[in-house]
């Protein structure tokens, strides 16, 4: 069975630290492209993730490295309103079933 890899946009490494209760990263910000970062209330931020190497350690010792959290949730079609109210049936002088 082929395996199909996906490419990451890696943009920084770390070193884990403290028996493994820290982890140090540096990142590049210029590698991160325009369309991953997004502005809320004023601020700009990016989604990452912060993986393992799991081959172990690099020839630098950098234990992991950070890369692009490009999930995005599937849109969804907007439901329409409901723009008909369902009047409750007063024929019999009262709504109530007792």
């Amino acid at each position: 069975m082929s395996e199909v890899k996906k490419k990451y946009i890696k943009v920084g490494n770390g070193v884990e630290k403290f028996d493994g209760n820290l982890v140090e990263v540096s990142l590049c910000l210029s590698d991160i492209p325009q369309e991953h970062r997004f502005q809320y209330e004023g601020k700009w931020y990016v989604k990452l993730k912060v993986n393992k190497n799991i081959d172990g350690p690099s020839e630098y010792g950098k234990t992991h490295y950070v890369t692009i959290n490009e999930w995005k949730p599937e849109a969804q079609a907007k439901k329409e309103p409901v723009t008909e109210a369902v009047q409750p049936d007063t024929s019999q002088g009262t709504d109530l079933p007792f």
